[in-house]
């Protein structure tokens, strides 16, 4: 992998995980209570169509402990 292609992907990939925790976090404030203590299913999918390419990653997160 040349420096430049490896840059413009870690550029891509910070993008990626800084703009998807910011809306997870904005759901789960948006559900408020209802959110808490409860284990939600994500799944993330990254396509690209010029490499005939999709990647599906899935996962759980956990909302914030019920005080």
């Amino acid at each position: 992998m040349n420096e430049e292609m490896n840059m413009s992907m870690r550029k891509f990939l910070k993008q990626v995980g800084v703009t998807s925790q910011q809306a997870i976090e904005a759901a789960l404030r948006e559900a408020g209570a209802e959110a808490d203590g409860k284990t939600h299913k994500i799944r993330m999918v990254l396509t690209c169509d010029s490499l005939d390419l999709e990647h599906v990653v899935e996962g759980e997160i956990k909302g914030n402990a019920s005080e």
